[in-house]
């Protein structure tokens, strides 16, 4: 698979994003379409996956969702997305990113693997802990200048 996974999602892709994504509202999931919020993950025409994601305190941008149809999963798109999303934040002027997962699930790993460090939980009642993740987009500049010096 050569070239970009993600594209902006359009109105006609609702009916697949809520396939992978229960977790908000139809009207909300419309709105964050026709912001440009949420994007497809793609390999090729053929639409794989779905991520979602905002502003948290309105400054820092915070992956929500990255779900991909079972078919597509373990083959390197939903890492391939996310790097593709980074980099896009990276590139407008963005120094971290945030995610959380339930600390019962597996989607940690994936992140840890990928950079994301700890950096809090939020306690919610009949709920195991969530815990924040982030990653510093610049971290491996700054790492590759250290080497240099």
């Amino acid at each position: 698979m050569n070239g970009a996974v993600l594209r902006p999602a359009a109105e006609g892709d609702f009916d697949f994003i809520r396939t992978l994504d229960c977790h908000i509202s139809d009207v909300e999931l419309r709105r964050k379409i026709a912001a440009g919020l949420v994007l497809l993950i793609a390999d090729g025409s053929r639409r794989c996956g779905v991520l979602r994601w905002g502003l948290f305190w309105d400054n820092t941008p915070f992956l929500n969702l990255i779900c991909l149809a079972e078919p597509f999963r373990r083959r390197g798109l939903g890492s391939r997305a996310l790097a593709e999303w980074e980099e896009a934040r990276r590139r407008a002027g963005y120094k971290l990113v945030l995610t959380s997962t339930l600390s019962n699930e597996e989607a940690q790993h994936f992140y840890r693997r990928r950079g994301y460090r700890d950096c809090g939980c939020l306690l919610l009642p009949g709920e195991p802990n969530e815990l924040l993740l982030l990653k510093e987009l610049d971290a491996e500049e700054r790492k590759s200048v250290a080497e240099k010096s």
